[in-house]
């Protein structure tokens, strides 16, 4: 924003500034040797330009100690602003700490000087912040308080904003080319007559117009620098504003530049939420640069809109910068019940082209031996929809059964992100395992071969504000996976789940956080059902306080057998300090025989956790202990992951 200051020289002075040459020339210049007169006393030295206090001040009190003021002394001093009334106070005084070099240096030893030159710098500031404001006539005197041998000075900013200055006229011209549109882009532009002289507006207005034009199909306007043009003796100014809408244009082509780019045009269209025909939008091109970013298969984008091959289209250029592609990953933990648990994983992120990434992992524990490959192909056929394969080798050891297990599944899923969090989710896939599964309440030692086919299906709606630390909504989910079983015969039978979890915030620093799980398995026995597919409760997903699949019937060596039935609840409060965070709570949960879950007799755990709430998430460690234990629980269960419980 440019800003004209119209100035007026008085008459007297102009004609003494005219004639006073002529004089010098007319005279005769006589030069005479310098003489100094050691009796002439010597002219009052310039004023520094703060109103200091005298050097030597003779305390009122005599009990008080006279307070002698060095030039080249150093004092600690504050700063006091006065005569803010009737102005934006709030956002002066912020735009004014920012500026001054007196409150970057308050509380810090200074001499005369010093201080002096800091006050003259912030009083220039703050004429500058009021004239932005619209005060052109404004004025800041400064003056300081002594204090005393023990206590600051006070440097005081006095300021007399004046009146403020309003426009008078306001003209925004080229918006005519827009069409129909032209009376909707001068709108957004709020700047109107009468309106005081403050510059955040106009720069606020030019803004909302640019951002409107980029999204009513005008990816070429051009906006002009506003020019702003003050009258002193009228305290009013004009301002012009010159724009250029270039022509609405309509999306057409995806042009591919760089070298070596991970993917095509046709992809990029695929994830695009625009396609050719429609109007031109500024968002839609903001919404591809972070989806392209997303995929994680470069690490630098850029799109510029380039005029089509006609009047009316307008192409956009992708440029992409590749990331690399490759990952070695490793991880580690530990949880009562689970053991230690090792993990480590190769990554190629495009070996299917496009966004078709394939994993290597193999797990190493105490309870879990893995050896498998999974495929994840994102933006598979339409944005945000992902193909899921997956084939594993599994030994698992757990309390309750004893598993090895091959298997090869497969689904499709509309995902979410932290970037864009869906309400909507689902997925739906199949499953086809093979597993030797020792259950010693069912087939005493020995193991038990079980050939199952299943058709898992989910659907979950997310009403929460955050994906890994929600602090209020809540999110309620749903599983079905119809199965058949070869173990003895064939036989069929349903698997269901219903997860619910809510979030209350009670407070600045508190949050309450609930959920409840219901769980059955409909159309057969427990004990035809392989153990890997019932029902068990406890752990750090589960309830706190009790060992992984602790909680449920047993059998006659104290081992868990699982059930058709799960029922589960959990309620903890989430106290946050900064970047730490405490949090106590109490799960309840049972496991069942029966088809239908019960909510009497439950197993109760409680504890405390402490979180850290990272960049990327929370990292949280509970210690729960149980309440109501079965014989052969352990008094104390830890458990360490990422994100919250729930």
């Amino acid at each position: 924003m440019v800003i004209l200051s119209q100035c007026r020289l008085p008459l007297a002075a102009l004609v003494f500034a005219l004639l006073l040459p002529l004089n010098a020339a007319a005279q005769d210049l006589v030069l005479a040797p310098l003489v100094l007169d050691p009796e002439t006393p010597l002219a009052d030295l310039p004023d520094i330009g703060v109103a200091w206090p005298e050097l030597k001040a003779e305390p009122t009190d005599p009990s008080q100690p006279v307070v002698q003021t060095e030039i080249a002394e150093e004092r600690r001093y504050k700063v006091s602003i006065e005569g803010m009334d009737g102005v934006s106070a709030d956002q002066l005084a912020a735009r004014f700490d920012a500026l001054s070099v007196l409150k970057a240096n308050e509380g810090k030893p200074a001499n005369i000087a010093q201080i002096d030159r800091r006050a003259r710098e912030d009083a220039d500031a703050l004429v500058q912040l009021l004239r932005a404001d619209g005060y052109y006539d404004s004025v800041v005197e400064t003056r300081v308080e002594p204090g005393t041998a023990t206590t600051p000075l006070t440097v005081f900013l006095t300021i007399e904003p004046g009146p403020v200055y309003r426009f008078s006229d306001v003209a925004v011209t080229g918006l005519g080319e827009a069409g129909p549109k032209g009376a909707e882009l001068r709108n957004a532009f709020t700047v109107d007559v009468r309106d005081p002289v403050d510059a955040d507006d106009v720069i606020a207005s030019e803004s909302t117009l640019t951002t409107l034009l980029s999204r009513e199909g005008f990816p070429f306007a051009k906006i002009g620098e506003s020019e702003v043009v003050v009258d002193h003796d009228t305290r009013t100014a004009t301002l012009s504003l010159t724009v250029d809408p270039g022509g609405e244009r309509r999306f057409d082509q995806i042009i591919i530049k760089g070298e070596r780019p991970p993917f095509g045009k046709d992809h990029i269209a695929r994830i695009a939420r625009f396609k050719p025909g429609q109007l031109y939008n500024q968002a839609g091109i903001d919404d591809l640069r972070r989806a392209i970013i997303a995929t994680g298969l470069v690490s630098g984008v850029k799109i510029d809109a380039v005029p089509g091959s006609t009047p009316q289209t307008v192409d956009m250029a992708v440029t992409m910068e590749p990331a690399p592609m490759r990952t070695i990953a490793a991880e580690a933990g530990y949880g009562t019940g689970e053991g230690v648990r090792f993990e480590a994983s190769w990554t190629h992120r495009n070996l299917i082209k496009p966004e078709g990434a394939v994993t290597l992992r193999g797990v190493i524990g105490t309870r879990e031996q893995l050896l498998g490959a999974v495929l994840r192909q994102a933006n598979f056929r339409k944005r945000d929809q992902v193909l899921n394969g997956r084939i594993a080798a599994t030994n698992i050891n757990r309390s309750a059964y004893d598993a090895r297990t091959f298997e090869i599944a497969g689904n499709i899923e509309r995902q979410t992100n932290i970037i864009w969090q869906k309400k909507w989710t689902w997925s739906a896939g199949f499953e086809l395992l093979a597993s030797q599964e020792r259950d010693v309440a069912a087939s005493g030692v020995m193991a038990s071969t079980y050939f199952i086919g299943a058709l898992p299906a989910t659907l979950q709606y997310d009403g929460s504000n955050d994906l890994l630390d929600p602090t209020r909504g809540f999110r309620v989910g749903a599983r079905l996976s119809p199965e058949v079983s070869l173990q003895s015969g064939a036989f069929g039978y349903a698997r269901a789940q219903i997860d619910g979890s809510g979030y209350v915030p009670a407070g600045k620093n508190l949050v309450i956080a609930g959920r409840v799980r219901l769980g059955t398995i409909a159309g057969a026995a427990r004990d035809r059902i392989a153990p890997s597919r019932r029902y068990y409760a406890g752990g750090g997903g589960s309830v706190r306080g009790y060992g992984f699949q602790e909680i449920g019937p047993r059998d006659t060596f104290n081992d868990p057998v699982g059930g058709r039935s799960l029922a589960e609840f959990s309620l903890e409060a989430r106290i946050r300090f900064g970047a730490f965070g405490v949090v106590p709570f109490i799960d309840g949960g049972n496991i069942s025989t029966s088809a239908l879950p019960r909510l009497s007799g439950l197993r109760y755990g409680a504890g405390i956790g402490a979180r850290y709430h990272s960049s990327f998430g929370p990292i949280r460690i509970d210690v729960g202990t149980p309440i109501n234990p079965q014989p052969g629980d352990a008094r104390v269960a830890v458990y360490v992951s990422l994100g919250q419980a729930f």
